[in-house]
This record gives structure tokens, sequence and C-alpha cells, in this order.
């Protein structure tokens, strides 16, 4: 219809008066589209998502992988509030100032290379540090901590026979992508393993449980198994972990 018109205005020598009626009828039609479906808003992606997007059409619930799992990790749960477990946002006012200091004091102090600091208070500022990563990225700082417990025990020279490497055991690819240039600086490592944590629990919708075991087993394996895969490290681990985190 618009064609026409236009085509018989461009004949009859109004070029310019076509033209500008072009213009009107296209305003026309993109108002017309924005009173229907509402203005068209740019879509952001995180980049921690480009190494698994969120996919959460097939999530299960929290309570539901409890019940089909085949280990009991009901058990652990001691009262009804603990339902609540998920990937809690620690919120705070002004994060940089404090995790600045926090690392330039790790900078400072000289780690063992076979044990956790032995230093005095040195454990307190390594912990001081994960607890400000943990803040800085949005994931429950404690659950950090438990994941770390179970990888590691706090040993920032942790080398696995698979080649995982530092306190949260990156593997070498895995380290690549996220930007660690050196798995066994404990601030590298740290700051690694957490974006790569909170990349599991975005994609897994807040799931801890589906999180931890693809953090351990990968997620193609818990997407396989729709859930924790049936295998018996990758549970003892899930189960482990949120012993430490529930206590």
């Amino acid at each position: 219809m618009f064609s026409e018109m236009i085509q018989g205005l461009l004949n009859s020598g109004g070029k310019t008066q076509a033209m500008q009626r072009y213009a009107q009828l296209q305003n026309r039609v993109a108002n017309f589209k924005n009173q229907i479906n509402g203005p068209e808003i740019p879509q952001t992606q995180n980049p921690i998502d480009t190494i698994y997007p969120s996919n959460k059409t097939s999530v299960q619930s929290f309570e539901n992988v409890l019940k089909s799992s085949t280990t009991d990790f009901g058990s652990l749960l001691l009262n009804p509030q603990s339902m609540n477990v998920n990937a809690n946002i620690i919120k705070n006012s002004n994060p940089t100032a404090t995790l600045n200091n926090a690392l330039e004091e790790l900078q400072n102090i000289q780690i063992q290379s076979d044990m956790t600091p032995k230093v005095s208070g040195s454990k307190s500022q390594l912990l001081g540090m994960i607890s400000q990563i943990s803040q800085k990225h949005g994931v429950d700082e404690n659950l950090v901590k438990a994941l770390i417990k179970q990888e590691s025990g706090f040993n920032t020279r942790a080398k696995s026979k698979a080649g995982a490497m530092g306190l949260m055991q990156l593997m070498p690819a895995t380290a690549a992508s996220l930007g660690v240039k050196d798995p066994f600086n404990p601030v590298q490592n740290v700051e690694g393993g957490v974006k790569y944590l909170k990349s599991m629990l975005n994609k897994y919708n807040g799931n801890m449980i589906l999180a931890l075991a693809a953090y351990n087993a990968g997620p193609s394996a818990v997407d396989k198994y729709d859930g924790v895969p049936p295998y018996k490290e990758t549970q003892n681990y899930v189960r482990n972990i949120l012993a430490n985190y529930l206590q």
C-alpha cells in the first residue's frame, strides 16, 4: 500500500513530498510497534556467561535434587530453615577499598610452598582475601571457603594428579579461560575460581548442589544426568562441602 502511494507521488514529480510522506509513515509504524511491544532494550551479556551460558529450562529445584539424589543429602538439613540454602548475594556498600588493602597485605606475605602459611596471622589474612573476593563477585564466602577446604585444604601450592592447581584447584584450560596467569598465586587463583563458581551458580539458577557437582565433574556431566552425576567422588565431594558449609 505504501509503495503504490509513494510511486504515484514520484510519477507526479513530487519526489520531495514522497520522501517526506515515506518518513512520516515509517515513524507511524515504529510508534505503533512500540505501543504494542514496548521499546526494545538492548541486552548485555555477562562475560562469565560466555563460559557456560545460562540454561534454566531443565533446572530442578533444591528440594527435588535432594529427594532424587542417590546420596542422602537430606540428612544434612537439620531443620526446615536449612531448605533456604542458596547462593546468597552479600551486599557491601564499598568493598573495593578493603579488598585492595587485603590484597596488598597478602602480597607482602611469603607463603610456604608446601603448606598453608605458618606465620602467625597469615592464614587469617588469606581468609580475609577470600572473603573480600567472594563479596566482590556476590558469592557466599562460606561456600567458597568450604569449597577451598575440600579442594586443597588451603594449600596454595596444591596440585592434583590430573593437573589441577592452587587453592581452588583450577585445571590449566579453565585457568587460561578465566585469565589466570599464575594458578599458584593465591589472589589470581581465588579470583578465577570464584568467577567459575559464580558461572556455575548462574547456569543452574542458584542451585548450590548442581553448581558444586558441576565444579567437580563438569557441567556436561550434570546436564547428562539432569542432576548430581552417579559418581562416588562427586557425590562425596558435594556432601562434604555442604556439611562444612552448614556447620
